[in-house]
């Protein structure tokens, strides 16, 4: 990882200060400046503190300047200047700096860590202070263990080493930082990926502490979360050509359209280049700290980067700052020589005059360009520099006006400042000061949510749309509602899914040998629902409900039964009512003429009797028709099965009379007297009370009662029905009707050819034809009719069976008793 550092040490300059070799206070971050140590300024006066610094100005040597940490710099040296104009803190001394660039180059990098720690920085120029520094600002671009190791003596205070490692107090006990830790961000993404609906991301790292310490606080933040990795891939240090295409053909074949980055400023230009070179832009980059609020790359990327959420280290507005670092220039300064390297490269022009040995490559600098053209300034790690400086200043002045007595050792005593203990200065200064410094040495996180918002004339502006706060763990407004508001007709939330979200009434499967975030979207089995999107599981509808046909809601079980409001519930109970009142009305017809021939000779009292049987046999189907309750579902067959034995006894006593009466008139034939009136009733009632006896029986052993089955889809609907509680008791019912039925059929066969005039066999003949069609044909329907249509049914087969049996018996009997009177004599009676 690289590291940037500064030190701090109290020394011995000519003015006849005390010296204290390796006694450092040091300031460092990952950030290169410049690819030379050059000089700043030093004073030297009276009880004076000097310090020095070294930053990295360049990312390699031959790269461009690094603009951000140039301003980094010059933060330190404003707020070093600031210190020693204000005459409460440390008064009577004097800070100075000296900065060194590492250019990212582990060697120089070793070499200025080095020198710090031993004491041998480079002479420094200008005023003739030959005291050893106070304070070394410095980059590490080698392991942290070996920064470490290098620098054990030293009290480290960094403003842009995130890394979560560093937290550790056994491993790294003096030092400090006024950055959050890399924890935070990890929960920060994580809840930002939330909050947007991303589930399924891709991870690009860097091949370092900071981007595989990010990654794997990513990836344990993401555990338990409805967020998905779909690849993770790792920067090269070489930044071979070849391995940052690969990784950019691996992103634009994902479904993932977010990438999250965890990698440091140099990792990520290189790949960003390549994206922008290849116009990639159709990805939703999320970024860190590292680069999110970097004016270097907006200013290349175009709309490649457009709409990019970073996280920034909350700013804040620093007095005269901001002028200061617009307002340089290379003349003036102190600093010339570095001022000058530093604007050759953000300008592209050259200082030195042309000539024919050394000709100019590109324009002539003025010394008139403007920094403000060099992109956006945000003060987020700037205000962590002045923090830091201000920090480590505060901690040495209480050190310096620490009183006898009063101090916070034993005793009351006050540190020896001949001899700086840097466990010291953290456990008993450090703590006092301003800077929010947890007890681990982490300062708690509050993150800017940034937009990377491209205004009409193209240029990337950095915009917050939110922010997070590590103690509350929300982002308060939420972050999408406020980018809509900066620009509601451009701006659509980008989709980066796995798989789309299962509307209610699914549920998800995770598809097999995938992350859960890949799922399939089942329907909920009838009788369970999901009424939110993305439910994992489908619930079961209480008792007494079902699921809609949606399965979004559980609604009341549907009740049907064959009612009176139903159509066919009218249908069936006006052609009941039709055939008692047409029953009523021939029963009545019959009774008026009754002492006419026609009516004597069809045996007036079985006729009469055999109406009444059949007004019973078409009032039956009422109680069929209505909610089933104990008494109608007991009615319902008795009533039935009985009315149609009497019915079926007195055709089956007619037929046999008319039978046997022909086959009397034959010589010697006695066999009338055993069919007389008193015969034919009480062969009716043997017949029928073999009926009664069976109803009777099972009425008391298992009798119907109403009950409960499903109809339509199952457990959607109940039907309403009467259980026959007996399947004996109802065949047996059945079965004799039948019996009767087909004796019937017989006897009325047999006497078809009898003479017309005084027959009425034929007749009955063709009313048991259709009773035993009807019947018959009942069967197959009533097993395969579902629901309350098995009751509609039985009552149709009532029906229609009475039906033909009081119009094939009694329509022609009618006919001639009311419209053709003239017949009705007993000589067409006797004819042939």
């Amino acid at each position: 990882m690289a590291v940037v550092a500064v030190g701090w040490e109290i020394t011995l300059g000519p003015c006849g200060l005390p010296s204290i070799n390796t006694n450092y206070i040091l300031l460092w971050a990952n950030l290169p400046l410049l690819n030379r140590s050059f000089f700043s300024r030093s004073l030297c006066r009276r009880e004076s503190l000097l310090s020095s610094s070294f930053l990295s100005l360049h990312l390699s040597p031959s790269l461009c300047v690094n603009l951000r940490a140039y301003r980094w710099l010059l933060t330190m040296i404003f707020t070093v200047e600031e210190i020693n104009r204000d005459p409460a803190l440390l008064p009577n001394l004097t800070l100075g700096y000296l900065a060194a660039d590492s250019c990212l180059a582990e060697g120089s990098t070793l070499s200025a860590a080095l020198a710090m720690v031993t004491g041998q920085e480079e002479a420094v120029t200008g005023e003739q202070c030959t005291r050893q520094m106070l304070v070394k600002l410095m980059k590490c671009d080698f392991s942290i263990s070996l920064f470490f190791c290098l620098c054990a003596p030293c009290l480290q205070v960094s403003y842009f080493a995130s890394c979560a490692c560093l937290s550790d107090r056994t491993r790294f006990p003096t030092f400090l930082r006024t950055i959050p830790s890399d924890a935070f961000q990890a929960k920060a993404i994580v809840h930002l990926l939330s909050l947007m609906g991303w589930s399924w991301v891709g991870v690009v790292s860097g091949d370092d502490a900071y981007g595989i310490s990010g990654v794997q606080l990513l990836l344990k933040e993401l555990e338990g979360s409805d967020v998905c990795i779909d690849y993770l891939e790792v920067i090269p240090k070489s930044h071979t050509l070849s391995k940052i295409r690969r990784i950019i053909e691996r992103i634009q074949s994902s479904k993932a359209r977010v990438v999250v980055t965890f990698a440091i400023s140099p990792d990520m230009e290189v790949l960003l280049r390549e994206v922008v070179k290849q116009n990639v832009t159709d990805r939703q980059w999320i970024a860190t700290e590292a680069w999110s609020t970097s004016s270097h790359y907006s200013s290349w990327s175009g709309i490649s980067l457009a709409g990019t959420l970073g996280f920034a280290l909350r700013q804040v507005d620093i007095q005269g700052l901001g002028f200061y670092l617009t307002q340089l220039s290379p003349g003036g300064q102190q600093m010339q020589p570095l001022t000058q390297t530093v604007w050759e490269e953000m300008f592209g022009c050259k200082f030195v005059v042309e000539s024919q040995t050394n000709p100019l490559s590109g324009p002539q600098c003025t010394g008139l360009e403007k920094m403000e053209s060099q992109g956006e300034l945000y003060f987020d790690v700037i205000y962590n520099v002045y923090k830091a400086v201000y920090a480590i200043a505060n901690a040495i002045h209480d050190m310096l006006i620490c009183q006898p007595g009063k101090g916070p050792f034993k005793n009351g005593e006050c540190p020896d400042i001949k001899l700086i203990r840097p466990k010291q200065v953290r456990k008993n200064y450090m703590k006092k000061l301003s800077v929010k410094i947890l007890f681990n040495g982490d300062v708690s996180a509050s993150y800017d949510i940034i937009n990377w918002h491209v205004g009409p004339e193209g240029k990337v502006a950095f915009v917050k749309v939110g922010q997070f706060d590590s103690l509350k763990m929300v982002f308060p407004p939420p972050v999408f509602v406020k980018l809509m508001e900066i620009s509601p007709s451009a701006l659509q939330v980008p989709v980066s899914v796995c798989s789309e979200s299962c509307p209610p009434g699914t549920r998800k499967a995770v598809q097999k040998g995938k992350p859960v975030c890949c799922y399939d979207c089942i329907p909920c089995a009838t009788g369970e629902i999901s009424n939110a999107t993305d439910s994992t599981e489908c619930n079961k509808c209480p008792e007494r409900f079902w699921s809609s046909t949606d399965r979004t809601v559980c609604v009341p079980i549907q009740v049907e039964f064959l009612s009176f409001r139903d159509n066919m519930g009218i249908v069936l109970s006006v052609l009941s009512v039709a055939g008692a009142t047409l029953t009523g009305t021939i029963l009545a017809a019959f009774f008026h003429h009754r002492d006419t021939p026609l009516v004597r000779a069809n045996n007036s009292e079985l006729s009469f009797l055999l109406l009444i049987s059949l007004e019973l046999c078409f009032l039956c189907a009422l109680p069929f028709i209505g909610r089933p309750v104990p008494w109608s579902c007991m009615l319902r067959h008795t009533l039935f099965g009985i009315s149609f034995v009497v019915c079926l006894a007195c055709v089956l006593s007619k037929t046999v009379v008319v039978l046997v009466a022909f086959r009397a008139t034959l010589p010697g034939s006695n066999v009338m007297r055993y069919f007389g009136p008193f015969q034919q009733k009480a062969g009716i009632f043997l017949c029928t009370l073999v009926q009664v006896v069976v109803c009777v029986l099972w009425l008391v052993l298992a009798p119907p009662v109403p009950t409960e089955s499903a109809g339509g889809e199952l457990g959607a609907r109940v039907v309403l029905l009467c259980a026959v509680g007996s399947v004996a008791g109802f065949t047996l019912v059945l079965g004799y009707i039948s019996l009767l039925a087909g004796v019937c059929f017989i006897m009325a066969f047999l006497a078809r050819k009898l003479p017309e005039n005084f027959n009425e066999a034929k007749f009955i003949t063709f009313s048991m034809l259709i009773f035993c069609a009807v019947w018959i044909a009942f069967v197959p329907a009533y097993v395969s009719s579902p629901g309350k249509y098995t009751v509609a049914v039985e009552v149709f087969a009532i029906l229609a069976s009475s039906y033909g049996l009081l119009l094939c018996i009694f329509a022609p009997k009618c006919y001639i008793i009311l419209l053709r009177p003239e017949k009705n004599l007993k000589k067409n009676m006797m004819a042939k």
